[in-house]
């Protein structure tokens, strides 16, 4: 999953890379899109991605939910947990 987001956020951050040489091009240059400000957000893609695996991590593996709450007393009852 990692990888995936990664791999997300390159194809984003080669885009934006794309759209600032294309405008540049036509002599159009906008002072906050520029190669620090698409590494920042390139960044930012991925840390927002980890943290979203992070809490789905998190949520997966505990008994928080009313269905995991209830797997889990069935899991008690047979000795499993």
């Amino acid at each position: 999953m990692k990888e995936q987001i990664k791999d997300v956020a390159t194809l984003v951050g080669g885009f934006l890379t794309a759209v600032m040489a294309f405008l540049a091009t036509l002599n159009i240059r906008y002072e906050w899109l520029t190669e620090a400000s698409i590494s920042a957000f390139v960044t930012v893609i991925i840390a927002f991605g980890m943290l979203v695996v992070g809490v789905y991590s998190v949520w997966k593996n505990t008994y928080v939910s009313k269905k995991a709450k209830k797997q889990k007393r069935e899991l008690q009852k047979k000795g499993l947990k």
